[in-house]
């Protein structure tokens, strides 16, 4: 499961710019081609983010549907499936969307002043 691999450089790159401030929330874009299992993510970030500062913070992701661009007709159609078929049939194709996976923004929680 490579997504606790992603999910724990995430938390690391995180903690590496946000120091011990708590996260309130993660956004990231996931391509549909980009090989992420939206479901296996959100588990690993849960383990990966124990006892840190992004514990419960809320993981929200962005699945964009992949792009293709027929390289013989110049056709572009979104993804329906996997499998990079133009619709003429063509699998002579160049992917332009949809293998993205991009730390879009990090929301720190508020920080309260003392009483």
């Amino acid at each position: 499961m490579h997504e606790l691999s992603i999910a724990s450089s995430l938390v690391d790159t995180i903690r590496d710019r946000t120091g011990e401030r708590t996260v309130a929330s993660v956004h990231l874009r996931i391509g549909q081609l980009s090989g992420v299992l939206a479901d296996a993510l959100r588990f690993s970030f849960e383990i990966a983010a124990a006892n840190t500062a992004l514990e419960g913070a809320e993981l929200i992701l962005e699945q964009p549907a992949g792009r293709i661009r027929c390289r013989t007709y110049g056709l572009d159609s979104g993804l329906v499936d996997q499998f990079l078929l133009c619709a003429c049939g063509s699998a002579d194709v160049q992917v332009t969307a949809g293998r993205e996976l991009d730390l879009v923004a990090v929301q720190l929680a508020a920080v309260e002043a003392a009483g």
